[in-house]
């Protein structure tokens, strides 16, 4: 075959409505057993030739088409496909819950995916759930990559949802929390009780949530005329082990803080498991340790009966899924009406806990 049959072949394969695998493997200049590979895991993969794969499926619009055999024509999946980014987090436990809960009222079941905070994870996932026909996406995105599989041309025509996060360039109906209210909060009730030396533990500043949690904690800090102590920011913990080892930085600090903020429900159990074991320490050798004042976005199992002062950003993980299926059904059933995408912004409550 010459170049030229190559490059027509090439060619070709992208005027297709309905490309193959062999469409791909042309494209990305690889076997048809490869894509397979490649769509099925990447496992014996090398990386170069997975990402070249990836390309091709996004140049052409390929997706699998999964349960084809078993659907007939007119018919539909009665899926919806729905993506999170920590399975562990029993926050992401309720929102499923409430996904699930408008789905079922709906006739519908749920396809969950963990994308872990990896892009290409997710990107895989939704072309997985394309594949399968669902008829709908609801998508907690993850913290890195450009959204471009989030993009109307590359789902086939399903509708999606945004839930707790936006993308910048994905115009499409969003669920998020009020945020950025919710830590200038929490951060104001820390100042006002007269602390000044803040510890903030939170996501990667490239984190969506993360990025709104530190503004309202900066704003806070310009409210009352001071600015926000940069060596008592950690950044970065994605689980608990991370934010216990960083709060124990903290706390070994010539100045440690006399209070913490965590961003998020991980953050805050690892500065409390921090600082107990500090103070148990501190006991074991008869000596007195200070007590550190916590504030916390999300609230977590036994946080009434946590062993610090405790106040924590309290909202309903499952009106976050239930409002994001509606969303999503509003336009499986009909479409809403015409205009731009919507943003909601759910409210959040400050709760003290002591």
């Amino acid at each position: 075959m010459t170049s030229e049959d190559i490059a027509g072949g090439r060619a070709a394969a992208r005027r297709s409505v309905n490309p193959t695998v062999h469409d791909v493997a042309l494209e990305a200049g690889v076997s048809p057993m490869t894509v397979s590979r490649v769509l099925s895991g990447g496992k014996n993969v090398r990386t170069e030739l997975q990402d070249k794969v990836w390309r091709a499926v996004e140049t052409l619009g390929y997706h699998r088409n999964e349960n084809a055999r078993s659907l007939r024509p007119g018919h539909r999946s009665g899926l919806v496909g729905v993506t999170i980014t920590n399975i562990a987090n029993p926050y992401y436990a309720e929102m499923l819950r409430g996904v699930e809960e408008i789905a079922s009222a709906n006739g519908r079941r749920i396809l969950v995916g963990n994308s872990n905070e990896d892009a290409d994870l997710e990107r895989q996932l939704v072309a997985d759930f394309i594949g399968r026909r669902v008829e709908g996406l609801i998508v907690v995105p993850s913290s890195t990559g450009d959204g471009a599989h989030l993009q109307g041309e590359r789902l086939g025509g399903a509708p999606l949802v945004l839930a707790s996060r936006a993308v910048a360039g994905v115009d499409v109906d969003t669920v998020l929390i009020d945020d950025v209210a919710g830590a200038r909060a929490a951060t104001a009730r820390l100042l006002a009780e007269g602390h000044r030396r803040i510890a903030f533990l939170g996501n990667r500043s490239s984190v969506f949530t993360g990025r709104r949690r530190l503004d309202g904690f900066t704003l806070a800090h310009h409210d009352v005329g001071v600015e926000p102590l940069a060596d008592l920011i950690r950044l970065g913990q994605q689980d608990v082990g991370a934010a216990e080892h960083a709060m124990a930085d903290l706390l070994d600090l010539p100045q440690p803080p006399t209070a913490v903020f965590g961003a998020n429900n991980r953050n805050t159990v690892g500065a409390i498991r921090a600082i107990v074991a500090r103070r148990r320490s501190a006991d074991a050798a008869g000596a007195t340790s200070a007590e550190i004042r916590v504030a916390g976005f999300d609230s977590f199992d036994f946080a009434d009966i946590a062993p610090v002062r405790l106040s924590v950003v309290d909202h309903d993980a499952g009106d976050l899924g239930r409002r994001a299926a509606a969303m999503l059904f509003e336009h499986l059933d009909g479409a809403p009406a015409a205009g731009s995408a919507r943003v909601v912004e759910l409210p959040v409550t400050l709760r003290d806990l002591f």
